[in-house]
């Protein structure tokens, strides 16, 4: 059986206390092996008991490398071909995240050991800086967190986004962020100015008005009013702000939808789109688990639903599906969401980021003395 089938199939008696009250305010509720281990581990009662209780789980930064910080793509499924990922992991530990399944490759668990083990890359601004530098480069909307959030807490003291922008700004090179974390409010002396030449523009993820669900759900995000009040500053700074409710959980969220677009209309929102819940790999197992811990009297109708927009799977990976699934009941979301948008006046206007700005800063822009060991250029 693949590792990231085992998530389904532990044994009832297994017992996950411990381990629990570890992980007190992350989002996972165990850390077992990705699906390239082949070894694996499953705590179970043995009978003994012990009154010493496991210190809380801290988060661990891990330095990384990269040679190059721009990531392209070609997916069918989105508007932008390249990224930047300053962050590999996200304290933030929600419990749906996509990205979970990529610590397997690093021998780690999409549990615990995401929200627990970030990959850092401080050199991230200076690689940004030389590949924007060189002749060959064509500018193009450059999408900041692709995967993970980039106003993750270990970002308050590393400051790798904040260097990522500053690059940016300086090249006059167009960018859209994605967040749900205030943090982001601290750059507004780079994002407001950039805002006014059309190179930026930001969507906030917002999942819920639930203060509850969003504190199980997103354990370390800003709660749902302060993304409120992220939205309405943003706004009123000039920076064009998208409302991302996403991911859209059947039963458990998906029922808010029209006030969460409501909401965040009011807040100063222009746009808005919406992502159907995505289990691949390893997330299926990880949020089975969390549902049935936390909301156990929802959890076989939320699966139920959510197959049924899947062909009886929990997860259709081909382009377009992925997103939204298809049948009946994901027919009624769309509609939901098209009546929502075209009543509050949302999605009307769409503006592009502007590319024609772009240009390499001189020596003389930058006051550098020239590199004489021979950057790319």
């Amino acid at each position: 059986m693949p590792p990231h089938e085992r998530w389904k199939t532990r044994s009832e008696d297994a017992d996950w206390s411990e381990l629990r009250d570890q992980a007190r305010g992350r989002g996972a509720l165990s850390n077992a092996s990705g699906r390239f281990e082949r070894q694996y581990a499953d705590p179970f009662d043995d009978g003994w008991t012990t009154e010493e209780k496991l210190e809380a789980l801290k988060t661990e930064t891990i330095l990384e490398k990269p040679k190059t910080i721009i990531t392209y793509n070609t997916s069918p499924d989105i508007s932008f071909d390249r990224t930047i990922n300053p962050y590999k992991g996200c304290e933030h530990g929600c419990i749906y995240c996509f990205a979970r399944p990529n610590h397997a490759f690093r021998g780690l668990s999409p549990g615990l050991d995401f929200e627990t083990k970030i990959f850092v890359k401080p050199s991230a601004p200076a690689l940004l800086r030389r590949e924007l530098s060189k002749k060959t480069y064509k500018p193009g909307l450059i999408m900041l967190a692709g995967d993970t959030d980039i106003y993750q807490p270990v970002e308050k003291d590393l400051r790798i986004t904040r260097g990522i922008l500053e690059v940016l700004s300086e090249f006059d090179h167009p960018v859209a962020l994605i967040t749900k974390s205030a943090l982001i409010l601290r750059d507004l002396d780079l994002l407001a100015p950039m805002a006014e030449k059309g190179l930026v523009s930001v969507a906030i993820s917002f999942t819920t008005l639930d203060r509850k669900l969003a504190r199980t759900m997103e354990p370390r995000c800003a709660a749902p009013h302060r993304r409120l009040d992220v939205m309405r500053e943003l706004a009123t700074n000039g920076i064009p702000v998208t409302a991302m409710t996403a991911p859209l959980i059947p039963a458990l969220n998906e029922p808010e939808l029209e006030q969460l677009l409501e909401a965040a209309a009011d807040a100063g929102a222009k746009r808005a789109g919406y992502v159907l819940l995505r289990l691949p790999l390893e997330i299926a197992g990880i949020f089975t688990e969390w549902l049935e811990a936390h909301y156990p009297d929802r959890a076989k109708r939320v699966m139920s639903l959510l197959r049924g927009m899947h062909n009886g799977q929990d997860y259709r990976s081909e382009w377009k599906v992925r997103q939204r699934g298809d049948g009946p009941y994901a027919q009624l979301i769309a509609a939901r969401f098209r009546n929502a948008t075209r009543r509050l006046g949302l999605n009307t206007v769409r503006t592009a980021l502007r590319t024609d700005l772009f240009r390499a800063p001189t020596l003389k822009d930058t006051g550098s003395q020239p590199d004489l060991f021979g950057s790319e250029g």
